[in-house]
């Protein structure tokens, strides 16, 4: 699907798979925006599923994050369930945990190597609560401000941060 909108990719649509979220710097453009991926929309013969649109909204969830003019944040169902969880106590609630903390679920456990679930590992569990009782909200830089390249490398992984300074 992302090809039909190619010339609206990224300026006034976002497309990730089926999903579609049409976005306006002005609610007058709106309209015209909606008008042209609908007129895209005929032309691929592609379908809208009716519980999944809203119009007009200014906020919504678009895959299971919270979209809003600001920025993206993670959705605090997702935040709740994490900081009511226990610690892992076998290898199932681990995979549980990885789960809900997909995008660090290749770090954390390797294959033939055995669960153990140490003192450094439960204070990792707890600074990963105590960050998600306010978590951070990602927004788009801010054009002409420096950015901020942060870099961390041990032997087995490399974690990598592009961010502005925000006073906020």
């Amino acid at each position: 699907m992302p090809r039909s909108f190619d010339d609206m990719l990224h300026k006034n649509v976002e497309c990730y798979a089926d999903d579609l979220v049409v976005k306006s710097k002005k609610r007058e453009d709106h309209f015209h925006d909606l008008r042209k991926v609908f007129e895209c929309l005929r032309r691929y013969q592609l379908k809208m599923n009716p519980s999944k649109y809203a119009f007009g909204v200014t906020s919504g969830k678009f895959l299971g994050f919270i979209v809003r003019q600001r920025g993206i944040e993670i959705e605090q169902a997702k935040i709740d369930a994490i900081l009511r969880m226990p610690e892992p106590r076998n290898i199932h609630e681990l995979k549980s945990l990885q789960g809900k903390l997909a995008y660090l679920r290749s770090r954390l456990m390797k294959k033939d190597v055995s669960f153990q679930w140490d003192e450094a590992y439960d204070k990792v569990f707890k600074s990963i609560k105590s960050y998600l009782v306010k978590p951070p909200v990602l927004v788009a830089p801010v054009p002409g401000c420096p950015l901020i390249l942060y870099i961390a490398a041990q032997e087995h992984s490399v974690g990598i941060l592009l961010a502005q300074k925000n006073d906020e």
